[in-house]
């Protein structure tokens, strides 16, 4: 399946509000809330499913030490791909922090799309450029896959 993607010259970015939980990766900004929003409005398009812990788990250093002990760990995470195939957590990095170290082995956790969830950035700008990144990873799979250089 080719999921390289076209912009939408009609693309509107979701509004970030005043109290709006936002997750920034570079230019790319997410609006969690209305994300998780829809996450509970569309329950059949969204399960919820087991995940390791030590597979999504990165050393952080903004944690909130202070946060962690009201952490619910019984909340699923949000793992959005991030390249095809590729997942990074977008919201719940308290968790999962809290759950390595308790040893806990899995937490559940949303797997979200990118056809999904590039609809929560907050600019037209990031909308562009995640198009533009998105297709240069589909090109480089398609090169890795049919034996050319991608370096």
């Amino acid at each position: 399946m080719d999921r390289k993607f076209i912009i939408d010259k009609n693309f509107i970015p979701i509004p970030a509000e005043e109290d709006d939980e936002l997750y920034q990766n570079g230019i790319f900004i997410f609006n969690i809330t209305k994300m998780l929003e829809y996450i509970r409005n569309n329950p059949d398009m969204f399960v919820p499913e087991p995940v390791s812990v030590r597979k999504i788990y990165r050393e952080s250093l903004n944690i909130n030490e202070s946060h962690l002990d009201s952490v619910d760990l019984t909340s699923p995470v949000i793992l959005a791909e991030i390249a095809p195939d590729r997942y990074n957590v977008i919201d719940g990095n308290h968790r999962v922090e809290k759950a390595h170290r308790q040893s806990i082995e899995t937490i559940m956790a949303y797997r979200i799309k990118a056809e999904q969830h590039f609809k929560f950035l907050v600019s037209r700008k990031a909308y562009a450029k995640y198009v533009e990144y998105w297709n240069c990873k589909i090109k480089d799979l398609k090169n890795l896959h049919s034996g050319r250089d991608i370096s």
